[in-house]
């Protein structure tokens, strides 16, 4: 009996059933089952075609999507099921993140209390875009990995109302297929939840729902949007006893009742049913007490309820024309500060270069950071005639160091100063606007060894790409004189998705300096800073963040992962996490010190040194942290669908700096056993090492500023040392001995 079974349901619309059937098959799952409801001779004859062990469900053209599924439910023998439309996706993985999420909740569930839904994260490809994140992942994030009722977690019915962004018990399914049998997807949806006993999260995409050319599909009655008011009452109709969910979907009903209003354009007649069906269906259903919202939102509601037809049309024609008029004003405004910068900034091109003058910005503005930092303090000691000025916006200034002197982003003074320096140096890019003078000379640091792809390799990566002007991003590198290098993966890397006229700098990044000058006095003061007990194990654990998804969301349970490692060990966790409150699971670790939110820590390379080992997945601080040749543990749960959206440069799991976790369990395991400092994790770190940990020695930062600010030739630098001749710095169990 497989575990669960993934139903195919739907005609092969526009040829992307292959698509689908190709990815499940490259990526086959042993305890599950494909199941296809082929809808015409099409999807059929595609899904023959496939893996034999593929259950085809032959369907005549023109089955409904509630038929099909039942046809398909019908077939399947697993114990949970997945429906799937045939024209959707499923990202890299996706079922057996399903499969063991759904696993897991089997074997922790109470027999009389099963789970019945598990939901979890999508992704939206549409026609012009690939793989755009969901707006869910806080909802989910949320819940963390314990079942609760509907009644303890009602803002999931906020989640975007698909069937196939959850999995459903099949029993579940069973006692009630009469009431999830319906064309309507989304009341479908809804109900499964209203209907469920326990739900369950996962807070991973592992669903691509593609969204098709409006213009290549059968065109829609204008009458057909009144289904909507009736999707709604029947919903509301079945949370009737159902305080706290009725009220959200009182507040769904009237956003997408209002949205649809607006944004159809429907002929009057038809609109103007549909508004008086509205304004009943929002009578009719507005809870005891319910407060609408401020502003002209507000306004909208009250006359939604009102029923007055003509009074909206004439707000939203008053709207409309305030819209037009203050866009105008703004754009005169933005015209006019734009001819002033452009005038004051050309007038300051026409002055002399200072040659004594050096700009440093880090991470757009954010402060005194990173490799800038680090070239920064090291010119001050080589070089301290050449007077440093960092570009910082205005709501970081107060966070320098004090005497940093500064300039704030589109300043006059700024733009001044970007002009007539003979320096300039950033880990990011300048604005656009900045124009290469022939006597300047721009220092480019970078700020990561590159797993993930960039620049111009992101093309083929629309969900990290995000709408980058490809153009643009030549321009700026075009203005490069020099891009700093750790090793030389980076460098070939770097010519590659940065394709310009500059020199690579094979020196090591300045940053990672401190990892062989600091001594075991500074490890015992940052671990001190931190408020680390001696002897006590620290684990930093430091995620990046994943392009597919709308914000950071928490991938672990670190209360039950700090329960597992025990009282001697500390997280120290550099990430937003979704627990607060007097009743969170975390706030009794954190008051005991077992759990260190270092989110807004700075410099990260001081976590680095407290710390005895890392955890992460896919962000570049492994690479760095490397170089202090401690424990690193790479917990890749969603590799599949890291690498398909973000794009990778190699194979992590094949060339890993340590031990490999892909579920939490794993993870546990690793640090229980004492695997995470092993002999085999010792050995894939050093030959992690001498691949990622090339040029970094603790001079690099002398090599930039004696090569880019002073002019020395190459062969008058201090050498990079072989790796064998390095000693880093001490680990904290050194540094306490």
């Amino acid at each position: 009996m497989p575990h669960l079974s993934v139903i195919v349901y739907g005609p092969n619309a526009q040829g992307h059933l292959t698509e689908l059937l190709d990815s499940l098959e490259a990526h086959p799952l042993l305890d599950a089952e494909v199941i296809v409801a082929a809808v015409g001779d099409w999807a059929r004859e595609t899904a023959e075609g496939h893996a034999p062990e593929t259950i085809v469900v032959p369907l005549p053209d023109g089955t409904g999507d509630a038929a099909a599924r039942a046809a398909g439910a019908a077939r399947a023998s697993g114990r949970w099921l997945h429906f799937v439309r045939a024209e959707d996706g499923l990202p890299a993985g996706a079922p057996r993140l399903i499969a063991e999420r759904t696993a897991e909740l089997d074997a922790t569930a109470a027999p009389d209390t099963p789970v019945d839904v598990l939901l979890f994260d999508h992704v939206t490809t549409t026609w012009q875009t690939a793989a755009s994140p969901s707006r869910d992942g806080r909802f989910l994030a949320a819940v963390g990995r314990e079942s609760l009722t509907l009644d303890q977690a009602t803002d999931l019915l906020r989640l975007a109302p698909l069937l196939g962004n959850r999995a459903l018990r099949a029993d579940f399914w069973r006692a009630h297929e009469e009431q999830l049998t319906t064309d309507d997807e989304p009341h479908a949806a809804y109900a499964a939840l209203l209907h469920a006993g326990r739900v369950a999260c996962l807070n991973q995409a592992a669903y691509e729902k593609r969204v098709l050319r409006p213009e290549s599909l059968p065109p829609r009655a204008p009458e057909d949007r009144l289904a909507l008011i009736d999707r709604y009452e029947s919903l509301l109709s079945l949370a009737r006893d159902r305080r706290a969910a009725r009220r959200v979907l009182y507040v769904l009903m009237v956003r997408d009742l209002l949205r649809t209003f607006a944004r159809e354009d429907l002929p009057d007649p038809v609109a103007r049913e549909f508004f008086r069906r509205a304004s009943l269906a929002a009578v009719r259903w507005r809870p005891e007490g319910h407060q609408r919202p401020a502003g002209l939102e507000g306004v909208r509601h009250a006359l939604l309820e009102e029923g007055a037809y003509t009074k909206y049309r004439a707000f939203q024609a008053a709207n409309r024309t305030r819209r037009a008029a203050r866009k105008t004003v703004r754009s005169r405004k933005r015209q006019l500060s734009a001819k002033v910068r452009d005038h004051q900034y050309r007038r300051a091109l026409s002055r002399p270069i200072d040659p004594d003058l050096a700009v440093f910005a880090a991470y757009w503005d954010r402060g005194v950071a990173c490799n800038p930092a680090a070239i920064a303090a090291k010119l001050a000691e080589l070089a301290p005639h050449i007077h440093q000025v960092w570009t910082v916006s205005k709501e970081n200034t107060a966070l320098l160091p004090p005497g940093t002197d500064h300039v704030v982003p589109g300043t006059r003074r700024y733009w001044e100063t970007l002009a007539t320096a003979k320096y300039l140096t950033t880990n990011v890019n300048f604005p656009n606007a900045v124009v290469k003078r022939p006597e300047a000379i721009h220092l480019q640091t970078h700020h990561g060894t590159p797993l993930k792809r960039m620049g111009l390799d992101q093309r083929d990566h629309p969900a990290a790409a995000k709408g980058l002007d490809f153009a643009a991003l030549l321009a700026r590198i075009d203005r490069w004189d020099y891009s700093i290098s750790a090793n030389s993966h980076s460098t070939r890397m770097w010519e590659r998705a940065y394709p310009a006229r500059y020199t690579s700098l094979d020196y090591g990044y300045p940053r990672n300096d401190v990892f062989y000058t600091a001594t075991a006095a500074d490890v015992r003061a940052a671990r001190e800073r931190l408020g680390i007990a001696p002897g006590r194990t620290a684990v930093l654990y430091a995620p990046t963040h994943r392009d597919y998804e709308a914000g950071f969301t928490p991938r672990l349970d670190l209360a039950a992962l700090a329960d597992r490692l025990g009282e001697n060990t500390v997280l120290l966790v550099r990430a937003h996490y979704f627990y607060g409150g007097a009743a969170s699971p975390l706030t009794g670790l954190r008051r005991s010190g077992r759990i260190i939110d270092v989110s807004s820590y700075d410099p990260v390379e001081e976590l680095c040194l407290a710390s005895d080992a890392l955890v992460t997945d896919y962000s570049s601080i492994m690479f760095d942290y490397a170089n202090l040749d401690r424990p690193i543990v790479v917990y890749a749960d969603d590799w599949e669908t890291y690498r398909t959206t973000r794009g990778v440069y190699f194979d992590l799991m094949a060339e890993h700096p340590g031990q490999v976790a892909r579920t939490q369990e794993e993870l546990t395991e690793i640090f229980v056993s004492g695997a995470w400092r092993d002999e085999n994790a010792a050995k894939a770190r050093a030959t992690f090492r001498r691949r990622f940990c090339e040029y970094d020695d603790g001079r690099a930062a002398e090599r930039v500023v004696r090569r880019v600010f002073l002019g020395q030739p190459e062969e008058a630098l201090p050498p990079v040392l072989p790796l064998e001749e390095r000693t880093p710095a001490p680990t904290p169990e050194e540094a306490t001995a």
